[in-house]
């Protein structure tokens, strides 16, 4: 087989450009061919301010950056990867598509170029890639072969986040505790093992739960060359006299959460959880005590992004606070919560408690010094919102990201290509940032049968 047939053919739906900008940079050193009617879809939906737009543009100036350092478009543009990128600007003929597709509607356009290039180009591997699941389900049927674009994720499966805790058998413990380190003067709070080879090793500021009557979690506080893993002993919080504004985490794992909100060297924590498994109540319990009590940091904002998760009531009137508070609903919720009676005028309360709300429309420019930041519903951040954040950290701040990936309500996200996401992976065993999976919901009875059986 020579090198040419070895190369793959990939044909690409408008969706794929929309959703990833930089798509092109992805196929290694196969061939990419971009059908005019994708030029003309683009060109549709260019002009506005939200993400698809921005998305839209940036992929025309990548376009228009290829094109310009080619002298001849017929012979093939040159990617990244070793490629060659290709304007197909005739669409070849419909006659390749059955009478029941010959309408010329722009999905049908992509087909009939796949099944023009698999004709001409019988010895290589022509491969339509596409989001529209309807387009592949299509374009199996006449008998193409179809791809989902995937490029865009992260390590491993990111449908499931890692949970920032390892659980331990009892015969891996054992094993483990046969070669334990105890560092002098140290009263049993920190202690050194060697990590079996077999396992992968944990991240650092995640836990290790440790078998017994009773589970015990330690931080995962450094990690060598040599596989060997420093525990430290935390806090609980799970005893009144550490209660933090009155709450008390209720099982293992808010322990965990409390243990990284309450530790001042991190910058960026991030807590996933089910829907009722207390993940804003920490956040603002921790928030409150480090910046009313402790001083750390100055004020409390609170932010999240604005998307509804049925049909949109339109626009709200008032002024930024005014807009925004019905969006804050599970603020004001956990605040009554903290603050019991006190809590009669949410406008004085937020005053009082140095918390502010901010939408993100107008996070661009600044910078976020002494502050406690809550991202709310991250999972319907974009990649680009959530970039457009974290850069906006000072110094002294710390972020607090949470989310839930089963919560999803922008129809351009997936549980691989949020912002919580790419967050969580991107920071994950970095050493001021750790990050905790929430699986136990807590809210009622009835809302923990419910995350279970709906």
């Amino acid at each position: 087989m020579t090198d040419e047939q070895q190369r793959k053919i990939y044909i690409l739906d408008t969706n794929v450009i929309i959703h990833d900008p930089s798509s092109l940079q992805h196929f290694d050193e196969h061939d990419v061919i971009l059908p005019i009617v994708v030029l003309e879809e683009m060109d549709k939906v260019k002009k506005g301010f939200d993400e698809l737009a921005r998305n839209v543009r940036e992929a025309s100036r990548q376009l228009d950056e290829l094109s310009l350092d080619c002298d001849d478009l017929s012979l093939g543009c040159p990617l990244p990867g070793g490629g060659r990128l290709f304007f197909e600007l005739n669409h070849r003929s419909l006659d390749v598509l059955p009478d029941s597709l010959a309408n010329g509607s722009g999905d049908n356009r992509i087909i009939a170029v796949s099944l023009s290039m698999q004709q001409e180009h019988p010895d290589r591997h022509v491969i339509l890639v596409s989001k529209d699941i309807n387009l592949r389900i299509k374009a199996r049927a006449l008998g193409l072969k179809t791809e989902d674009y995937r490029s865009d994720r992260v390590v491993s499966d990111l449908s499931v986040l890692p949970s920032g805790k390892v659980r331990l058998d009892l015969a891996t413990w054992e094993t483990m505790a046969t070669d334990i380190e105890v560092p002098e003067h140290d009263h049993g709070n920190h202690f050194v093992v060697t990590w079996p080879d077999e396992m992968e090793l944990p991240y650092m500021n995640s836990f290790v739960i440790l078998p017994g009557e009773r589970e015990v979690a330690m931080r995962c506080a450094a990690i060598d060359d040599e596989r060997r893993v420093h525990l430290q002993d935390i806090t609980s919080y799970r005893h009144e006299r550490h209660a933090i504004w009155g709450i008390q985490a209720l099982n293992l794992e808010q322990n965990m959460a409390m243990n990284l909100l309450m530790d001042a060297d991190l910058d960026l924590v991030a807590m996933m959880g089910l829907a009722g498994s207390g993940k804003t109540l920490l956040a603002l319990a921790a928030g409150l005590h480090q910046t009313l009590d402790m001083g750390l940091y100055e004020k409390i904002l609170v932010t999240r992004a604005t998307v509804p998760m049925g049909q949109d009531i339109g626009f709200l009137p008032g002024s930024e606070r005014e807009k925004l508070e019905p969006w804050m609903g599970a603020i004001t919720d956990n605040l009554s919560i903290l603050l019991g009676d006190e809590a009669q005028n949410i406008s004085d309360i937020l005053g009082q408690h140095r918390i502010e709300i901010a939408a993100l429309s107008y996070a661009r420019g600044r910078t976020f010094t002494k502050t406690w930041l809550i991202v709310d519903e991250a999972q319907n951040l974009t990649p680009h919102q959530m970039k457009t954040l974290v850069t906006r950290m000072g110094e002294d701040s710390k972020l607090v990201i949470l989310g839930n990936n089963a919560q999803i309500d922008t129809p351009y996200l997936t549980a691989n290509t949020n912002g919580l996401t790419q967050a969580v992976s991107a920071f994950a065993g970095w050493e001021h940032g750790g990050h905790i999976a929430l699986k136990a919901s807590e809210r009622s009875r009835l809302a923990a049968r419910a995350v279970e059986v709906l």
